[in-house]
């Protein structure tokens, strides 16, 4: 459990204030996460390509169709296989179906073709039968995924032809996935009726096995022997050529009821191009984030210069004119009234200190030198040295902290001050926990993670400050990121309004292409997220 201690008074820049209690911090620091998605249209693409390759299909195919072809123990088991049973069903459920739609389908449709001379009548018989052709691909390719687990995917959908022109009437009388449609249903047809005999044929096999035994009067002769040898073969060869069969039919489904190659190619690219306008689309977005932050943060820089400048104005220059002034009358009262001169320095000693303190707090809110000289972990113990408020602060890894660029540890180090700025003089809370550290993440942003959750923490002294080792790092990742969260248990509100404290930490962070988040619910608290790129 970290340690705490009291502090005098902190100064940081003027703003808003900071998130939830400190307890969850400590036990859950990171609790928001960044999704770094892949964009919709290239997992369109991953999975066209996945599900249309020549060569995945095929494979696919022999694995779930027909494994025993592949050799090995599933040429073994080929008889008890789930897939030789599948195909069975499939060829007994099927048989009818194609039956009867096959032969509905070739009959109409050569009857449309036939009728085509004669004006009209033909045209009207394939406008009924070819979308009725397409409703029959539809149920085709769900019985095949149901029956033996294959998905096929669909032609083109069709587009709704214009029949008051020629072409519109030509378009529809040459839908080329109806047709592929009707060729299926003539030659599945055929190769249904042949997948059904043998399918059947295992009780032929059967017999074959058992005649010869059972007719055996004085001993088996080499014609008996040699069909109780054909007869144990038999099964295996029978469910071979059943899982056979029913891979060639499925390779027929795919032919003339699936996409077509040119189909393949199309739908590729309008899913490249799609993925092609969507990365087009993140890229200007992000070029137009990227403008309005440096605009934002050379603003900012702007007004810093002028905050400095009338601080320089209104403090320290008058100081010291007025300590001009002091040290004049002490020289004129030295030689006439020595009491008068000696209190005339002590008030000048007096001002001399306090400006000097002023400039260093002046200096301090330009860049503190802590920061250059020892490092962001040195400088966050600094702050929470210097707060009422007491202050617990973790710190994974310091060295790799110390590693991080000087504007990312700068930033990490204002949010920090403004957040317990904010903190004492608007939130009241009790309590406050700093949580710092390096995280990997992926480019666009990542898992947060739980820095510090899990690493020990050791007293720093009288601060009480607390420091926390081991940072968890996220896998598979491209990028290091600093992240600070500050947390107190004030009573919230906290807003980012603009021209703000707070608003100008936000540009100050999104300007070193980081993010800024700021969770304050009325009665709750406040939590102050941040993530900088530690190359900034």
């Amino acid at each position: 459990m970290p340690s705490t201690a009291q502090h005098p008074a902190s100064e940081g820049p003027p703003g808003s204030h900071p998130a939830t209690p400190p307890e969850a911090a400590t036990a859950h620091p990171w609790a928001t996460a960044t999704a770094d998605p892949l964009a919709s249209a290239s997992e369109a693409a991953a999975r066209l390509d996945l599900e249309t390759s020549p060569e995945t299909s095929r494979l696919q195919d022999l694995s779930t169709v027909a494994p025993a072809l592949s050799g090995g123990t599933a040429l073994l088991r080929a008889p008890v296989d789930p897939a030789t049973w599948r195909a069975v069903a499939q060829a007994s459920i099927g048989f009818p179906w194609l039956l009867v739609t096959g032969v509905l389908s070739t009959v109409l449709a050569a009857l449309g073709v036939g009728l085509l001379p004669v004006v009209g009548l033909g045209a009207l018989v394939l406008l009924v039968v070819l979308p009725a052709a397409r409703g029959f691909a539809r149920v085709e390719r769900g019985r095949l995924l149901a029956q033996l687990g294959v998905l096929i995917t669909p032609g083109p959908a069709r587009t709704r032809p214009r029949l008051r022109s020629w072409r519109g009437l030509v378009a529809a009388t040459t839908d080329r996935v109806a047709w592929g449609a009707v060729a299926y249903a003539a030659v599945a047809m055929l190769l249904v009726a042949l997948e059904v005999v043998v399918a059947w044929s295992l009780g032929a096999v059967l017999a074959l096995l058992l005649s010869p035994v059972l007719s055996w009067d004085d001993g088996p002769s080499v014609s008996q022997v040699a069909l109780v040898a054909a007869g144990v073969v038999g099964p295996w060869v029978w469910a071979v050529a059943t899982q056979a069969l029913a891979l060639v039919h499925v390779r027929l489904a795919r032919a003339l009821l699936g996409l077509s190659r040119v189909s393949v190619e199309v739908r590729r690219a309008e899913a490249e191009a799609e993925q092609a306008r969507e990365v087009a689309a993140r890229a200007e977005q992000r070029a137009d984030h990227l403008a309005t932050t440096r605009t934002r943060a050379v603003g900012a820089a702007d007004d810093d210069r002028r905050r400095i400048e009338r601080d320089l104005h209104d403090g320290a220059q008058q100081r010291l004119v007025a300590l001009g002034v002091e040290l004049g009358t002490a020289k004129r009262a030295a030689a006439t009234d020595p009491d008068a001169a000696a209190a005339a320095l002590d008030h000048a000693h007096r001002e001399i200190k306090e400006t000097l303190a002023e400039l260093r707090d002046l200096v301090r809110g330009i860049h503190p030198a802590v920061l250059t000289d020892r490092g962001l972990d040195a400088a966050l113990s600094a702050i929470a040295a210097r707060h009422p408020v007491p202050v617990t602060v973790e710190v994974s890894d310091p060295a790799a902290l110390s590693a991080a660029s000087p504007g990312a540890q700068a930033a990490a180090y204002f949010v920090t001050a403004e957040a317990l700025t904010n903190s004492a003089r608007h939130s009241g809370a009790t309590r406050v926990h700093v949580v710092a550290g390096i995280t990997r993440v992926s480019g666009h942003g990542g898992d947060p993670g739980a820095i510090g959750a899990t690493g020990a923490t050791r007293a720093t002294g009288a601060t009480g400050a607390t420091r926390a080792a081991d940072p968890t790092d996220a896998a598979g990742t491209t990028r290091d990121v600093l992240r600070l969260e500050v947390v107190d248990d004030g009573r919230g509100g906290a807003t980012a309004s603009p021209g703000g404290g707070l608003d100008g930490l936000r540009s100050r962070v999104e300007a070193l292409d980081g993010t800024f988040r700021l969770d304050s619910p009325a009665g709750r608290g406040t939590r102050i997220m941040v993530e900088v790129p530690c190359a900034s």
